[in-house]
């Protein structure tokens, strides 16, 4: 009792110092919404933990396309960008930009919360002059009348700007509608507890988008302020990181000061790069600006090199616009993942850092590997009847195609069998590496699938139940898959143990990598 006396005597004033020194530290980090979300403080609490030691991976996906854009870049690359990025739409019915897709977008953001992404949204705002939808820019022949904007990219008149910041003025009035369209989404995203990025009036210090290259008493600043007077004091959201963007300041007129609204309307601060052109006045300028809070790359061409990064070491997160992935070889990709600053989802230095903000999200922790990422099965695979161990049913009933894309924590399987009376059937599957129920149909009966990565991260173990009602009896199909790469992956194996009316099956099917 003694010795225990003397330890608790010299532990308690460690362990005093150790608490008061976290307090101290998530006190220094302290979000511009008042009464802000848990979600949304923990999520800038991770960008001040990386400031300075690690840049996060993104691609950005048009409104319509839900995570295509994303999808590519994992395959393209081999690993999977941790920011997933989208716009609020603006366009019409069918374009990638839609505005119609927002319902989508809100679904698709909660989705990409639980695999383990992280969620930035921008807007390109429609004109006040006009009503959704709009185009771009002005189509070719199209003649501009600017009393009437209604594109995208474009000016106001200097009255009209000056009426956008003027309550009680037609133009004000239509603004605020357009704005509370996007805030009754923001607040669904909200009510879901999903913490949001949200990089309102990007590139403002440039004159290309109405909004923007407005300086004077009524300025694009003044308009950035009056949105988050808006969205946080009149809608009352709580889960909005705010992130103030700009482009590269190549006039004078662009200098950054021109267009801060101040501390305290912004969490992060945002450049926008293309064609490489990462000038170290840039990164200089914003990091004399930003008093210490994150910096991050909203958009890019191309990702800073590691070169970069030895002079530029505080960029947060970069984000690839949508359909650029490309610009940058895939022997430029393999440095970057070979690069311990740089994170993607598979890594396990970034399911560290998430998993402290899933904990706060009551999210299930996604499982960090020592020092090894779980395999990943993506890619289009054909049956190898030679390879394969098979029994006296043959290849009947076996997909003889499977084309899978595998993300964090969900794999999407499709599967292609030969119907030798008729047309290829192809099947669909979606699951969860979480070992979380997913409930289906086959042969109009229910079944439940499990699947779940093995502790070694090597193999993926998926069981399927179907359970038969026939003459007022129940029988169940019991199916076990081991899945695993072999021969340096090129190759996919699945040991399939099955146990139906059929009788027993013990098969291993391999599969080539197309």
């Amino acid at each position: 009792m003694k010795y225990l006396k003397t330890v608790l005597f010299l532990f308690l004033p460690l362990l005093l110092l150790f608490t008061m020194t976290l307090m101290a530290a998530s006190e220094s980090v302290k979000s511009v919404t008042p009464h802000a979300s848990p979600e949304a403080k923990a999520l800038l609490e991770l960008f001040y933990r990386i400031s300075g030691n690690h840049i996060l991976t993104g691609q950005h996906n048009y409104p319509n396309t839900r995570d295509r854009n994303s999808q590519f870049a994992a395959q393209y690359i081999g690993k999977t960008p941790i920011i997933w990025s989208t716009d609020m739409g603006f366009a019409k019915a069918g374009d990638t930009d839609s505005y119609l897709a927002r319902p989508d977008i809100v679904e698709e953001a909660k989705r990409q919360h639980q695999l383990g992404s992280i969620v930035t949204i921008c807007w390109h705002a429609v004109p006040p002059t006009a009503d959704e939808p709009v185009t771009f820019r002005p189509q070719r022949g199209e003649k501009v009348i600017p009393e009437s904007l209604a594109t995208v990219q474009g000016r106001l008149l200097d009255e009209q700007f000056r009426d956008v910041l003027t309550p009680g003025t037609a133009l004000y009035s239509h603004w605020c509608a357009q704005v509370d369209t996007i805030a009754f989404y923001l607040k669904k995203l909200d009510k879901a507890k999903v913490p949001v990025l949200w990089r309102p009036y990007h590139e403002m210090n440039g004159d290309w988008f109405w909004w923007g290259g407005r300086t004077g008493e009524f300025s694009t600043r003044a308009l950035y302020r009056q949105l988050f007077d808006r969205f946080v004091n009149y809608h009352k959201l709580t889960n909005l990181v705010w992130v103030w963007s700009v482009d590269r300041p190549n006039k004078p007129e662009m200098h950054y000061s021109h267009y801060y609204p101040g501390n305290e309307y912004l969490d992060i601060h945002s450049l926008d790069i293309y064609g490489s052109d990462f000038q170290q006045v840039y990164y200089d300028s914003l990091v004399a600006l930003s008093h210490g809070k994150p910096l991050v790359l909203g958009e890019v061409g191309n990702p800073p090199t590691p070169e970069i990064l030895d002079h530029q070491p505080r960029w947060s997160y970069y984000v690839t616009w949508a359909g650029m992935v490309r610009n940058t070889l895939k022997k430029q990709y393999d440095v970057l993942k070979n690069d311990p600053r740089v994170l993607w989802r598979e890594d396990s230095a970034y399911r560290s850092e998430i998993n402290k903000f899933r904990n706060v999200c009551k999210l299930s922790l996604l499982p960090v590997s020592a020092g090894k990422n779980p395999v990943n099965f993506t890619g289009a695979w054909v049956f190898n009847e030679d390879a394969s161990i098979l029994d006296n049913r043959g290849v009947s009933y076996l997909p003889y195609k499977l084309s899978i894309q595998q993300q964090a924590n969900e794999i999407i399987v499709q599967k292609t069998f030969i119907v030798e009376w008729g047309d290829d059937r192809v099947n669909t599957d979606t699951l969860a590496l979480d070992g979380n129920p997913i409930i289906s149909e086959m042969w109009n009966s229910p079944m439940v699938t499990m699947a779940h990565m093995s502790a070694t991260y090597d193999t993926l173990k998926i069981e399927s139940k179907i359970t038969f009602q026939q003459g007022g009896q129940t029988s169940e199909m019991v199916t076990r898959e081991y899945w695993s790469l072999i021969d340096g992956g090129a190759q996919l194996s699945v040991h399939q143990l099955s146990d139906s009316f059929w009788g027993k099956r013990d098969i291993t099917m391999v599969f080539d990598r197309e």
